[in-house]
């Protein structure tokens, strides 16, 4: 009985399988909530455009880029994590105990970063980006501010060209749209035929010889 109990008993690898499954379904439920968000994001940007305001709409961009870093970043993180513990339950390594607080700490830092994209998934957040009262605009520096130490200058060149890119839609957006149908025929079509031939001289003669008639019976 205490053999088979001891057989049963959850070690600490299965504990971190299953966090791990834990963090891995939040992952995906977060992510298609900030998918959403980011989708808000892209919109806001392209108002913000239209109202001439470039430094709302590059505070859009720069948000929606650092949320789709913090996705990757996690889903990589898990990913290593997963691969560590799996290879360790698969070939049953007693070596376990030296990887185990790497896991824990693996685990724990996913937590923490879990619940940072937990905040990342609030809509009302997004409506803040475009809001010009005192309170949107301390939340709107405050982003900037933390943004600035987490974008870099290649992040900072892909959101300036993704800046262009919705410049130039809202541009051709606005201009008109050029006719495809053609244009009416205005020639019309009960015109005689021009001819195609020169008169001969007997034609010539007959028509002289009927007008010379026509002036002679009037």
């Amino acid at each position: 009985m205490g053999a088979g109990a001891s057989k049963n008993k959850i070690t600490s690898q299965d504990k971190a399988i299953l966090d791990l499954k834990v963090q891995r379904d939040k992952l995906k439920r977060y992510q298609k909530n900030i998918n959403v968000v980011i989708e808000k994001e892209i919109e806001a940007a392209k108002l913000a455009l239209a109202q001439g305001n470039k430094n709302k709409a590059l505070l859009a961009l720069k948000k929606k880029k650092y949320q789709v870093q913090l996705l990757d970043k996690t889903d990589h993180q898990l990913m290593n994590l997963e691969e560590l513990v799996q290879y360790e339950k698969r070939t049953h390594s007693i070596e376990y105990a030296l990887v185990e607080k790497q896991i824990l700490e693996g685990l724990k830092k996913g937590n923490e970063v879990l619940d940072e994209i937990h905040k990342e998934t609030s809509i009302e957040a997004v409506e803040k980006l475009m809001d010009d009262t005192a309170d949107a605009i301390a939340y709107q520096n405050e982003i900037d501010e933390m943004l600035h130490g987490l974008i870099s200058v290649e992040d900072e060149e892909e959101i300036m060209k993704e800046l262009d890119e919705l410049r130039e839609q809202e541009l051709s957006s606005e201009l008109p749209e050029v006719p495809n149908n053609k244009l009416p025929q205005t020639i019309a079509e009960d015109l005689p035929d021009v001819p195609t031939h020169v008169p001969r001289k007997n034609e010539k003669e007959a028509v002289r010889s009927t007008k010379e008639k026509q002036v002679l019976l009037a």
